[in-house]
């Protein structure tokens, strides 16, 4: 019997750099990035560690979180001149209680991002808001705007497909993000949060996020399993081995170097870009 050799047979792996999120301050870390130059520098970073993707929050001038179309567009301009097309900018659509879903749906139809990201609990939470997020996904899909769908548990991913079977989700492919635990304090996600998830046979390419020091074990299960993984200071701030990481870029390579060590490349920006135009037919 002749043995075979070669490399595995894998997709290659979306790495998503997460860098400040909506709640963290300098206090929890000097180096959060949060005004456009130092999320413009964290995305260079990232890019060079192995990121193809951006998932990017902003603040107002007081510090909050923002959907202020003009704070966006300061931090994207900035982080294109760092990066080019490097990496995909994904602006995120999340409430942190400030903003309803129409709120939330009118201020990325004026920013008209690359990518977005949208939790289904909250745009889609009534049928009603469910009926216009359909709307709203129509135009995504006309403009070349890429969403992808975050759901907390198995039952956010029930809800999604029940809205993509009556058709108020457009589509045929979609890319998943699944949250491993909920924004809670001291939270720890775990390898095995994933289950809930998979138990459902997903079919649709995906993506975790995971909380606290297991984030790298999360992102490796992923990387195993096929799946693709949004690491960085949103969700975690420690190395695997519990210290703390100097920057984003630490996360990113961490998880980089582990995928790598399993036999799984990684995907670059222009590849996520043609996935997502095919996602869009």
């Amino acid at each position: 019997m002749t043995e075979r050799t070669g490399a595995p047979d894998w997709t290659p792996m979306v790495l998503a750099a997460a860098p400040n999120g909506a709640r963290k301050t300098k206090l929890d870390h000097p180096n959060l990035p949060l005004s456009p130059d130092e999320l413009a520098e964290a995305a260079s970073d990232c890019l060079d560690a192995g990121a193809a993707m951006l998932h990017l929050h902003v603040r107002d001038t007081e510090g909050r979180h923002s959907l202020d179309p003009r704070f966006y567009s300061q931090a994207i301009a900035a982080v294109r001149s760092a990066v080019g097309d490097g990496l995909v900018i994904q602006a995120t659509t999340e409430a942190v209680g400030r903003y309803e879903p129409a709120e939330q749906r009118d201020a990325m139809r004026a920013l008209q991002p690359e990518a977005v990201s949208l939790a289904v609990r909250e745009v889609m939470a009534s049928d009603a808001d469910a009926e216009a997020a359909g709307e709203f996904l129509r135009w995504c899909l006309g403009e070349g705007v890429s969403p992808q769908f975050i759901l907390y548990d198995a039952d956010d991913l029930a809800r999604y497909r029940r809205l993509v079977e009556r058709g108020t989700i457009p589509g045929r492919t979609h890319f998943l993000l699944f949250v491993l635990g909920r924004y809670a304090r001291d939270q720890q996600s775990d390898p095995t949060d994933l289950l809930a998830f998979l138990r459902q046979e997903v079919e649709q390419p995906w993506m975790l996020c995971a909380f606290g020091a297991k984030e790298t074990a999360c992102a490796v299960t992923a990387a195993g399993l096929g799946g693709h993984a949004r690491v960085g200071f949103e969700n975690n701030l420690l190395l695997p081995d519990g210290q703390r990481a100097p920057d984003n870029a630490a996360l990113v390579s961490a998880v980089a170097d582990a995928a790598r060590s399993i036999g799984r490349p990684l995907a670059d920006a222009a590849t996520l870009r043609q996935w997502m135009a095919a996602w869009a037919d």
